[in-house]
């Protein structure tokens, strides 16, 4: 057994230390998806519990409740430590819960080949056609409106160069 093992083991009561050894590498392999998810429910309680007590004896040292047992607690040092181990083995669960739950290769693949198909092409809009048969396109240009007696006047003026210029 290791060190750490050792201190865990000093730390939790007996159902604890069952439920931290089966967040261990062998038999956490071997847990269902129900086991697995019934054991971070119990791991909470007791992590909960834990923390509970952990605040309790806090309070208790600065003199903010009164004590629970006989004597006001002194030290929260292995009560913390205890919820340290909790978080430790609910953490390893969590992580096999979403291992359980993490779609394979070929699923993540059949569904983004399932959405490429489903989706529309992104392409522009094909602007004006034809359709039925070629339309007049207007002009981009803004219209300038002249005065009509302007236009005849340069006309007029035109031809009058130009008979000038044929005598």
């Amino acid at each position: 057994m290791n060190a750490s093992a050792e201190h865990e083991d000093k730390l939790l009561n007996v159902a604890e230390r069952e439920m931290v050894a089966e967040t261990r590498s062998p038999s956490l392999e071997t847990l269902t998806k129900t086991n697995l998810q019934a054991l971070g429910k119990r791991l909470r309680e007791a992590r909960d519990r834990s923390r509970r007590m952990a605040s309790q004896q806090q309070r208790e040292m600065r003199g903010k409740t009164d004590a629970r047992g006989a004597a006001p607690a002194r030290d929260n040092t292995g009560t913390e430590a205890k919820v340290e181990v909790l978080v430790e083995a609910l953490k390893r669960v969590t992580a096999a819960l979403r291992k359980l739950n993490r779609p394979t290769t070929t699923q993540t693949l059949r569904k983004a080949l399932d959405a490429k198909k489903a989706a529309t092409p992104q392409h522009p809009g094909p602007g004006r056609t034809a359709s039925t048969g070629m339309q007049p396109k207007g002009s981009k240009q803004p219209s300038v409106r002249m005065d009509p007696r302007e236009v005849g006047r340069v006309s007029k003026a035109t031809k009058v160069a130009q008979a000038k210029r044929d005598r």
